[in-house]
């Protein structure tokens, strides 16, 4: 009887000791697997960005679908313009005189294409709207819109992705408070994402940490 409550014992101190290195391991692991997912993620949403804000030079509005996107970046082109000023002389019917009017001229130098541009020799693009880590082929969100602000009307656009898409096969309490972050350190909120739909602004709600080009 000693024997086997010893083994009990032993049993008990095992799982214990199994609990407590969870309870300190877990939340090293869940970070480090965040860290590197978020990572590529937001490497993915600065891809939609630049080829958002490409698309917006050419066509003054945001893309409201990845197949427009993808053909614009495929096929699309920047235009060189160089401007220089000059002026001319009018003849002005009050004073009946000739007055010299200024202007600026806006000459056309040729032309690049925005893939080579933006993606040089990497065709990554065209996977743009898959996200990374993803267990069922789940793809970013994607939309755009005109909004009325400050007394005009401005193109937005925000591409998102929930977290939960990207931490599936982690523990549900640190999902859970992962997702209710608020601080300037973390990305905050249950989603990663880039523009706005209510605000123009094409920033994401990722920390600095993720811009910097080591991490």
């Amino acid at each position: 009887m000693k024997t086997v409550i010893q083994i009990v014992l032993w049993i008990a101190c095992i799982f214990l000791a199994y609990l407590i290195y969870q309870s300190v391991n877990a939340p090293i692991e869940f970070n480090k697997v965040r860290k590197e997912r978020f990572s590529e993620v937001i490497a993915k949403l600065k891809d939609i960005r630049d080829s958002q804000e490409a698309y917006k030079s050419v066509n003054g509005r945001y893309a409201g679908s990845f197949n427009s996107l993808i053909k614009f970046v495929d096929t699309g082109n920047y235009t060189i313009t160089q401007q220089r000023d000059s002026s001319f002389m009018r003849f002005d019917k009050v004073y009946q005189i000739e007055l010299q009017k200024d202007t600026i001229i806006i000459d056309t130098l040729g032309f690049v294409k925005v893939k080579d541009s933006l993606f040089k020799n990497d065709d990554r693009y065209k996977s743009m709207m898959e996200v990374p880590y993803a267990q069922n082929g789940e793809t970013f969100e994607l939309k755009a819109d005109i909004i009325e602000k400050s007394g005009y009307r401005a193109p937005v656009f925000e591409a998102k992705v929930k977290k939960s898409v990207v931490l599936y096969d982690q523990p549900k309490d640190l999902l859970a408070r992962e997702n209710a972050h608020v601080s300037v350190e973390e990305v905050n909120g249950d989603v990663i994402k880039v523009g706005s739909l209510t605000d123009v602004s094409t920033n994401g709600n990722w920390p600095p940490i993720y811009d910097r080009k080591n991490d």
